[in-house]
Order: C-alpha cells, then structure tokens, then sequence
C-alpha cells in the first residue's frame, strides 16, 4: 500500500480548493476530499440558498405530503471546515487566471476546482404560458412544496407532460392522493427512454390500471388559460383537457452556460471529462486542475464501448465524486477511474423498480424471471450477445446476481438464476430515437461533440 506521502504529490494536501454546486456530488466530493487529507482552503459554492438536500424524495415523499419539503436535507458524514457561498451562482470560469466568477461580482480564486453544477428542470417552450398560475416544474425543494401544496388543495385534474421517471411518479402521487390524472407522452410509452419500449408496454399498462389517462404518441401543442391562470391544454391529436395544475416533466437542462468561453468542452450533453473525471478543453485536451462530476458530467465508460455517458442518477453523483476527490488530491500514479455499474430506483403505482447498467445499451431484453403478467420480473438486457443491463420489478433482491454478469461482461441471454424460465424468447429492446421523446432520457450515450463551433490551431510559423 502506498504511504500517504506517496500517494498526495506536493502541494496537493492543501492549497486552494472550489467546489462549484453545493448539492449531492459536490457535498459528497467536499467530505472526501476532507476524507483523503485535503487540509487546505475548501469553498462550496450554490445557487440555491439553503444547505444541500436530497431530490429523490421530493417527488416520491414530499408530493405525498408523507415528508415536509425543508425536511429533505442531506445528512454530513463529517464535519467540513469549509466555507459555502449560497444563493449566488457561478457566472464564469477564467481558467488561465483559475478564478470562478460569481453572479455579485466575487471572483473567488482555485488551485483546483470540481465542477458539479447538476441540471435544472427543463422549462415550458412558450414563456406566457409557463407563467400561467398552475403551471409547474418539480426540481428544486420549493419546487415540490409548491406542488405538494397544490396538491393538497385538491384540483379537479392534474395534467402530468412527459412520462419519464420523473412525470410518472408525479402522476403515481396525484393518483394515490385521488386526483384525475391525464399524462401527455409524444414517446410511444411510459419510461420508453430509459427503459425500452417493451418495458414501456408494461409501464402504460399499470399507469390505465391505475386510472391515468394516459395519451402516448402525442404532444401538448397550447396551454390554455383565464384571467392568468391555467384552465387545459390541446393535443396535437386535436382533442383537449380541463386542468387546473400542469406538471411539466420535459426532461432536465445541464447547467453548463456559465462556461461559455472558458475553453472547456461543455454543450448541452454536459461537461465531458475522461474517466479520472478530468476535464476536457474543447480541443479534447484533459486538464489537470479541473474536474467534473455528477449529473453534469459526460464521461467514457469501458463497459459500454467507451461511448460518453450523461447521467441523471443518485447513485453515479456519489460515486463519480468521490472518484474525483480522490483523484484532484492524489499523485497521477495513485489516480482511479470511475467505473461504478450504474444503478438508479424509482417507486410509483405500487411498484419497486430498479435497475443496473444502461438499458438503453441494448438491442434485445428478455424476461429472465417472472413475467409482467405477475408483475414481479427481472428483465435482462444485451448489446451484441453480451449483458448490458437488467431491470427488476419487486424482485431487486436479484440485481447483484446480474451486477456481476454485467461485470464480467457475460453472455446474453443470461444464465445461473434459481427459477428462470429457460423457454423465455429474448425480444427487441425498442429502444427509441431520444429525439422522438417528451422529455429527455435518464442516460443519453452519445460519441458527439459539445454543441459549438470549434476554432483549428495551426502551428506558430
């Protein structure tokens, strides 16, 4: 094992250090870094103006009205020694001179900096109509509060755009809670995007089984409203709807515009970086003294042919940025990558869902154990015969069993589980073309460049 004296090169141990976005990745990489003997000057900087919180339960506890929205604060695994600039957002990086521009003029100077400013909630198209009274987005705490407290008012009919995972457990909320729900998806079904279309079936199932109105293959065209608050909505299919809350689930937007002009390889996909969660320039030169993680960053994974992952998920946020605390304070010897399998959850209708890998890494899917007919499955996913991905449906117990197939790269249709039906038929995946989609899928690979015009060097002559 090396010692720490091996490990740290000088100067890592203290310094200057800024954490750009004071939510889950970046609290979570400031205790590392605290963890790995970081001893110097550590600065959290937010845009939100409360301590960091967890977002999971905002839409499958707060909207239930079972936890208050204040009460969704993350918990410290120690103590931090560090001083949070809240409320203010970064309006810049000036890389060359290592300074980060804030929105009230601070410039607050870095050794090093981690960027993990997360997404937003992508907004409704037509700025008069998002300003309708009634019209929602469900991000931010106060986000849900608002909902939760709309909710709780009891309005005739919640319309829910975009059958995400997001849309869809505002819509298993509004249902539990008795409210006619209608839930507009232009994808052909619920959770299409992240899950495929065969799972996608099984999802439209139970949402009608519940009482959703659920429209598929159509788009909100015209929000309607009175006096300044919402009334409906019309479809592109030409029929309409009488709401009175609109929920809109369109996927999420990642916050990268304050690096316009730093040099650094940010566009919509996000922030790319290479394994060891360095940075790209938008030459596709890594740099030393930034580094990116969470939802933000768009990273290479080895296990899905090294095509750039933008990830939405719990999960990968934690692990992505202990990985590169570890890494802005270890010498280039001792560094790691970020290989964690991904992995994500979500409770709605009843159900327990959850996943390993990247379904949408798949052409085929086969119902390995269980059947959707009985509601409780493992569904395995492979890419080019091997195992990509498997998702369960109350029967997670099984997901580490799978983990490891992924792992090790194991042949699909998978073998080894206790009670698997050895007749099951692996069928297409039906994954989607993102773009055919209401809301923007919790995984997107893509080997494409950040959305900008790049300028060619040329060599002094």
């Amino acid at each position: 094992m090396p010692t720490v004296s091996e490990a740290v090169p000088p100067g890592a141990a203290d310094g200057r250090i800024v954490v750009v976005g004071a939510s889950l990745a970046g609290l979570r990489a400031a205790e590392a870094l605290r963890d790995a003997g970081f001893t110097g000057s550590l600065t959290l900087i937010g845009d939100e103006d409360r301590a960091p919180y967890d977002r999971p339960p905002l839409t499958k506890q707060v909207l239930l009205g079972r936890v208050a929205a204040e009460d969704t604060g993350l918990p410290r695994r120690r103590p931090l020694d560090a001083r949070f600039r809240l409320g203010v957002p970064a309006s810049g990086l000036d890389v060359a001179a290592k300074k980060v521009l804030l929105a009230d003029g601070e410039k607050v100077p870095y050794d090093r900096v981690l960027i993990a400013t997360g997404t937003r909630a992508r907004p409704w198209p037509d700025g008069t109509e998002a300003r309708l009274d009634g019209v929602l987005t469900v991000r931010t705490d106060t986000d849900a509060a608002a909902l939760a407290e709309r909710l709780d008012a009891g309005p005739r009919r919640v319309l829910v755009i975009g059958a995400g995972f997001t849309g869809s457990e505002v819509a298993s909320a509004c249902r539990a809670r008795g409210i006619d729900t209608t839930v507009a998806e232009r994808g052909p079904a619920p959770l299409v995007g992240a899950l495929g279309g065969r799972l996608g079936c099984f999802a439209a199932d139970v949402q009608r089984a519940h009482g959703v109105d659920l429209r598929c293959g159509v788009t909100v065209t015209r929000l309607v409203g009175r006096g300044g608050r919402l009334t409906g909505a019309e479809f592109s299919d030409g029929r309409s709807v009488e709401a009175e809350v609109a929920v809109v689930c369109l996927g999420a937007v990642r916050n990268v515009e304050w690096l316009d002009g730093s040099g650094l390889a940010a566009g919509a996909r996000g922030l790319a970086c290479d394994a060891g969660c360095r940075a790209f320039d938008m030459y596709g030169i890594v740099t030393d003294d930034v580094f990116v993680a969470g939802d933000v960053a768009r990273f290479p994974h080895p296990l899905f042919e090294y095509q750039m992952l933008s990830l939405e998920h719990w999960g990968n946020a934690v692990a992505q940025a202990e990985v590169a605390a570890h890494n802005m304070v270890s010498a280039p010897s001792h560094r790691r990558p970020h290989l964690t399998v991904l992995a994500f959850w979500s409770s709605q209708f009843g159900l327990n869902i959850k996943s390993v890998g990247v379904p949408t890494f798949s052409d085929r899917v086969v119902f390995a154990q269980g059947s959707p007919d009985e509601g409780r499955f493992v569904a395995a996913y492979g890419y080019r015969g091997r195992v990509t991905a498997a998702v369960s449906v109350n029967r997670a117990k099984w997901l580490d069993h799978y983990l490891a197939l992924i792992e090790t790269g194991a042949p699909f249709p998978p073998r080894g589980a206790a009670d698997q039906d050895p007749a099951a038929v692996p069928l297409p995946s039906e994954v989607p073309d993102p773009a055919l989609l209401s809301h923007g899928p919790t995984v997107a690979l893509t080997g494409h460049a950040p959305d900008r015009r790049l300028t060619l060097l040329s060599g002094e002559t």
